[in-house]
């Protein structure tokens, strides 16, 4: 049960893990993203849920340890090093803010919309947020980037050589994308810097806990409950929570808004991401995705413990 000050009691969201976790593991369907070759090979039966509350509680079940690839996820997290860096009305005006209605990797949305990108958290968008971070040349862009994530994370991420080097030889539709935003002037840097910065992002590794406390920062109005570092400014985190809530979850989006009612992230990976603004922030990870790109049994986990919490943010 919550508290009058909308905290709720350990014993409470322990059980809702659990609960969670359990209900995840009867859910069949999907399946690994196998046009990347390391996702392909991740074994199919993982599952983990995890919970970090704003005042700094980790609640775990399953294979909530097991480092998988945080993959789209990572978008949120540049966001919110390019909002912080240009402010969120030139992210608005040079990215966008509206979901697309069509797949993550897109190039119709994108000609439609004459070149420019809807979202930050589609392919076309996140590349363009990559060349919008300032920097001097590329490493340095990518330090910015993966320092950032960390400090999400409240540890040192790191970058899996071998989930990079599957992407970078995969990546020939992005690479596309790079080029159409470059042509339209809507990309901000050398497009093969830019993709070669957003593959690496899209190629840490981090576990669902950790997912948990990245989501947590969000929650706790953008300082890390469990380092007291602000990352992002306050301002600044309803914009990156709106968003997430129009694009997070690719073309489902809308059906997790109606059925979960929280903002939410997803990735190839197998992770899962909602956050309860002010409260929690609930990661589910299981390797099986469905047609949209979301793992099933993270997106059962996710809607089984914000269920149990009363988290729907149009409750009212």
């Amino acid at each position: 049960m919550a508290t009058a000050s909308g905290q709720y009691d350990h014993h409470t969201i322990s059980a809702a893990v659990k609960k969670a976790h359990a209900a995840a593991l009867n859910r069949a369907g999907g399946r690994n993203a196998d046009y990347i070759p390391f996702l392909a090979e991740v074994p199919s039966d993982l599952c983990g849920v995890a919970v970090a509350t704003a005042d700094g509680a980790v609640f775990e079940a399953g294979d909530a340890r097991f480092e998988f690839a945080i993959e789209s996820i990572s978008k949120v997290f540049t966001l919110a090093l390019v909002t912080e860096e240009i402010g969120p009305q030139s992210v608005r005006s040079k990215v966008g803010a509206n979901p697309t209605g069509l797949p993550y990797n897109s190039v119709i949305a994108l000609e439609l919309n004459h070149g420019k990108p809807m979202s930050p958290l589609v392919n076309a968008g996140a590349i363009a947020t990559v060349s919008l971070v300032p920097a001097d040349d590329t490493e340095a862009r990518w330090s910015k980037i993966l320092n950032g994530q960390s400090s999400f994370a409240g540890r040192p991420l790191q970058l899996s050589e071998a989930l990079n080097t599957s992407e970078q030889s995969t990546n020939f539709h992005n690479r596309a994308i790079a080029w159409l935003l470059y042509s339209s002037g809507t990309l901000y840097c050398d497009p093969m810097d830019a993709l070669d910065v957003y593959t690496r992002q899209c190629s840490t590794m981090i576990s669902t806990v950790d997912l948990a406390k990245m989501g947590a920062t969000l929650a706790a109005k953008g300082v890390n409950p469990f380092t007291g570092e602000r990352v992002v400014s306050e301002s600044n985190v309803r914009h990156i929570l709106a968003q997430m809530m129009m694009e997070g979850l690719y073309i489902a989006s809308g059906d997790f808004a109606y059925t979960v009612g929280l903002p939410g992230k997803s990735g190839v990976g197998g992770g899962v991401l909602a956050i309860a603004p002010g409260k929690l922030a609930i990661a589910g990870f299981a390797p099986p995705l469905n047609e949209a790109g979301n793992s099933v049994r993270g997106l059962a986990a996710v809607a089984s413990v914000a269920k149990a919490l009363d988290l729907n943010l149009f409750a009212g």
